[in-house]
């Protein structure tokens, strides 16, 4: 039976000094390290799961938690490894159930006194299973926005994984930037079918440049070569595509995705016992830190001033909660 890739960094064996209360089925560990495991279908570099990692690691650094992961798990071994670290002593879990939410929540059911933060498109369950999703739409309508001005063409190409939700309502934001600045404006859609498949990204961008787009969402890797190789420019997802994916001159900016305020707030509930069913969807918003729009770089004198100024005063009514991107999850279209 295939075990589950353990990290480097493995729970400490003893028990940390510190007072452990009892709050119904979760403890309380004033004092203590608590003890973390992530669970990830991915290689911990694709960087839908490394925002988890780093969030949880920089945990670790801190001192805040004992940390294990195991990668690249699949949906058919993820229930078993699951109910490992489950039995193993760990007070809390951070992980995926998108296709397995069922048997998740079944674990969670049988395992009443561990906290699970789960990226999840449903509901909280019970008293103890929280669920979060990719909320970066805000920084992608900013994008969108940049965009509309960028484009000469009109027409704009968005290479995605699948048409599910966390993916479809940042196509529909970074659209309805750019609309705002040009009502005119024709787009296309193409998804890939997978989560990591960077030459068939690259075909799909480069088939999009021939049909005659001149800007380029790259929600997959991949994207940005095409865009080097076409002598266009691009907008990157979750991670800086500009600096960790080989997007100087191409990337003008991304909309990032930070877990750090979602994973300290997990922690905290734990620590103190007070964990319970919550949906973290804010806590990856902007208002909360969870989502920004990075540097535009050496494309910073290319924005014009007007855009720059515009986007900065959208950012604060997004914050201050004046102005709501729209949340739209259906499956975006090609319009041209």
């Amino acid at each position: 039976m295939k075990k589950p890739i353990i990290s480097r960094r493995s729970f400490n064996t003893g028990i940390a000094a510190g007072a452990v209360l009892s709050l119904g089925n979760l403890k309380a560990f004033a004092g203590q390290k608590i003890k973390v495991a992530g669970i990830y279908t991915q290689p911990i570099q694709q960087k839908w799961d490394a925002r988890l990692h780093l969030a949880l690691d920089a945990a670790a650094k801190r001192g805040d938690i004992d940390y294990v992961f195991s990668e690249k798990v699949s949906n058919t071994d993820y229930v078993r490894v699951l109910r490992e670290y489950c039995a193993s002593g760990v007070q809390l879990i951070v992980g995926e159930a998108f296709g397995i939410s069922k048997e998740a929540r079944k674990v969670a059911d049988d395992y009443p006194e561990i906290a699970f933060l789960m990226g999840d498109p449903f509901k909280p369950h019970g008293n103890n299973f929280s669920v979060f999703d990719n909320y970066i739409h805000e920084p992608c309508y900013l994008m969108g926005i940049i965009a509309g001005h960028m484009t000469k063409a009109n027409k704009i190409g968005m290479v995605g994984g699948y048409p599910i939700g966390e993916v479809n309502r940042l196509f529909h934001a970074f659209m309805n930037g750019a609309l705002s600045v040009k009502p005119d404006i024709k787009f296309k859609v193409t998804f890939i079918g997978s989560w990591y498949d960077p030459p068939k990204a690259k075909e799909a961008a480069i088939a999009q440049v021939e049909a005659g787009v001149d800007v380029m969402y790259a929600e997959r890797a991949g994207v940005v070569d095409a865009c080097r190789e076409k002598g266009i420019i691009a907008f990157g997802n979750v991670n800086d595509m500009n600096k960790e994916e080989d997007g100087t001159g191409v990337v003008v900016t991304s909309a990032l995705w930070h877990m750090e305020s979602a994973i300290d707030h997990a922690i905290e509930r734990t620590k103190s016992g007070t964990f319970s069913a919550e949906e973290y969807h804010s806590w990856t918003m902007m208002a909360k830190g969870g989502a920004t729009l990075a540097p535009y770089y050496e494309f910073d004198s290319k924005v014009p001033e007007a855009v720059k100024a515009r986007v900065e005063a959208l950012s604060k009514e997004i914050m201050a909660g004046t102005f709501v991107v729209e949340i739209n999850d259906n499956e975006p279209k090609s319009t041209f």
